[in-house]
């Protein structure tokens, strides 16, 4: 998997219309519709970890994992001027090895698509499922279909800060995968520096979802829009998915 190394510098600024705030409201009244208690919770793909922060603040015992070393490092020092005392390690979520079991796993912001091909987001899953408790819940968000074909499909987006100017081109090729091309332009003295960052993210069919979850030994508790709980449009550009562990993948 890519690394994001010039993504990380500006991923937060980029990320404003995230919704952290009510993403991370959301995941706690979802667990509390199903009479779940977060316990020891894992952050998976946690980026530069603003939503491991926010659930820290809100006395859930969470630690953050991601692939990259550079959005760790932003979110180590975030948590540190924040006060907070965090564990962020670095894995790749289709190869975890955690110390401990854990209770609930929460994976946002399509993180899950940036695996393009269907045996890593088995591996991933089974991954989760291994070190989820009996009952765990596994809390995950997905770019849908629709976004990938209609939103997103050879389309070019630009958007500015104080910090950078970015141009995102999107390609759509075969089995949903869209092929993201990223450039940032920062200012520094008068002079406008480049840097560039490549990657691909693939939707995948609620089906097709439902499956490799079933195969990992969760049941799928409920999938809904976007920071509601109704089923998702048909127009959704984000699906979320509450899925329960009930037994272990080798079973």
């Amino acid at each position: 998997m890519e690394s994001y190394n010039a993504f990380a510098e500006y991923y937060d600024g980029l990320m404003e219309d995230a919704q952290y705030e009510a993403r991370c409201r959301y995941l706690m009244e979802a667990a509390a519709r199903f009479d779940h208690a977060m316990g020891r919770t894992l952050d998976l793909a946690c980026g530069t970890g603003s939503l491991t922060l926010l659930l820290a603040r809100e006395g859930v015992d969470v630690f953050g994992a991601d692939g990259s070393v550079d959005m760790l490092s932003v979110a180590l020092q975030k948590s540190t001027e924040a006060g907070e005392r965090i564990l962020f390690v670095n894995q790749d979520m289709r190869s975890l090895a955690l110390p401990e079991k854990i209770d609930t796993c929460v994976c946002t912001l399509d993180s899950l698509n940036h695996l393009t091909e269907e045996d890593d987001v088995r591996r991933t899953f089974a991954g989760v499922s291994r070190y989820l408790n009996s009952g765990g819940l596994f809390l995950f968000d997905v770019n849908t279909v629709y976004k990938h074909r209609e939103v997103l499909a050879d389309n070019v987006f630009v958007t500015e800060n104080e910090r950078v100017f970015c141009v995102w081109q999107n390609f759509l090729r075969e089995n949903d995968v869209v092929d993201i091309a990223l450039d940032f332009f920062a200012e520094e003295d008068g002079v406008y520096y480049r840097s560039s960052e490549d990657f691909s993210e693939r939707a995948y069919s609620d089906e097709a979802l439902r499956a490799m979850l079933a195969d990992a030994g969760f049941e799928t508790l409920a999938v809904y829009g976007d920071l509601r709980f109704e089923p998702p449009r048909a127009d959704e550009q984000r699906a979320n998915y509450i899925a329960r562990k009930i037994r272990n993948e080798e079973d």
